[in-house]
């Protein structure tokens, strides 16, 4: 059996004080049952008597959720619009918990959303300008940060939080090994697959594994390792470091004297630029091996013959070419990560845009250095 709502009288009662002063001792439970029905009446009894202050006493209050909320949060919007002062006294603990975590004390923090309409074109200009104008800003000062905290610890390298750094390289090249591996595998079985039903028909299949190392070793190596990267790390350093920022654990750091940089940031590219190109030789291996697979068993090529294939198309230059790319790579990732973990604002809801945008943009800039890599080659 539904239970009966209460009827007006036993919602609250409201009481006249000196000099146009008023106070509500709200009853019962304030829940979705009544709020709007409460909210209409409190409304009423207030405007016909034109307050000077209101007090809302809340120590009968039995039940109050975040309907409570918007009712007390409209009537004091409204009467902080008639510039009448309000106060909230003898809150249950729960009721102030509830308050608490809702930030009822910071009305700016609790705003409802303006929605989004057609509006001035200019005024929709100018503001997008702005917020171009404010991420530049915030980029180039992160960038800035960044390249001091590393110069500093270059210079006294105790600062690096070397304990943090031996967890995050565990996090981003050792779990990373068991994808990398079967990604690279594949790769190199299609690369040879591929490339043989084309160099058989002229005789040259002993090719294949020129051009499976070839590819693997100085492009395909380090930006299908980067991408991965970017994949895991890059988002988790996002999403890590946007849970500590809404939960004000970057601001507390900087509250006791912290570097959120150095605290955060460099262990993450430390790590990452150590690891990466690990992986990248891991996945250059893998690679290989996959390309060896289709040679052997389909080309009829034998093991030495592919090995020293391999090795006679395969220079000191390729070799260290693409391990300086995926150096780059790492730092890319781990600085777009954290800089999107850094610009989190509001609840955790932003948390999953800031992952995504990491790994978005993380993509992004690593297919655009390679993108350089390639024309500062073609000058080399």
């Amino acid at each position: 059996m539904p239970d009966s709502l209460p009827p007006d009288a036993d919602l609250y009662h409201l009481m006249a004080g000196p000099e146009g002063a008023i106070g509500i001792q709200l009853l019962g439970r304030i829940d979705h049952r009544v709020a709007a029905r409460l909210l209409k009446r409190l409304l009423a009894d207030i405007t016909s008597r034109d307050p000077r202050q209101v007090t809302f006493d809340l120590n009968r209050v039995t039940y109050f959720d975040d309907f409570g909320v918007l009712v007390l949060s409209e009537l004091r919007d409204r009467l902080h619009a008639d510039q009448v002062p309000v106060r909230i006294v003898q809150p249950p603990p729960k009721v102030a918990e509830i308050l608490a975590m809702t930030h009822f004390d910071q009305p700016e923090r609790c705003a409802a959303l303006v929605p989004k309409g057609s509006g001035n074109l200019v005024l929709r200009l100018g503001d997008a300008a702005l917020k171009m104008a404010d991420n530049l800003r915030f980029l180039v000062s992160f960038l800035g940060s960044v390249a001091l905290c590393s110069i500093q610890v270059v210079r006294h390298p105790r600062k690096l939080r070397l304990g943090d750094t031996i967890v995050l390289m565990q996090k981003t090249g050792v779990d990373a090994i068991p994808i990398v591996g079967m990604i690279s595998f594949l790769l190199g079985l299609i690369m040879a697959f591929v490339s043989s039903l084309q160099l058989e028909q002229f005789g040259a299949s002993v090719y294949v594994a020129r051009l499976v190392a070839l590819a693997m070793v100085s492009e395909l190596g380090p930006i299908m390792t980067a991408i991965i990267v970017a994949g895991r790390s890059g988002s988790a350093f996002a999403a890590e470091i946007g849970t500590m920022k809404i939960s004000e654990e970057v601001d507390a750091l900087f509250t006791m004297g912290f570097s959120p940089t150095l605290f955060l940031v460099i262990p993450r590219m430390a790590a990452a630029m150590l690891v990466v190109p690990l992986l990248t030789l891991f996945s250059d291996f893998f690679a290989i091996m996959g390309g060896m697979v289709i040679s052997v068993s389909m080309l009829d090529l034998t093991v030495s013959t592919y090995v020293d294939q391999t090795i006679k198309a395969l220079s000191l230059f390729e070799f260290f070419w693409g391990l300086a790319k995926s150096v780059v790579f790492a730092a890319l990732i781990a600085w777009i990560g954290c800089l999107r973990g850094f610009e989190v604002r509001g609840g955790s809801a932003e948390v999953g845009n800031a992952a995504t945008s990491a790994v978005v943009s993380g993509i992004f800039l690593i297919i655009l250095f390679d993108s350089i890599f390639a024309v500062i080659r073609s000058y080399w």
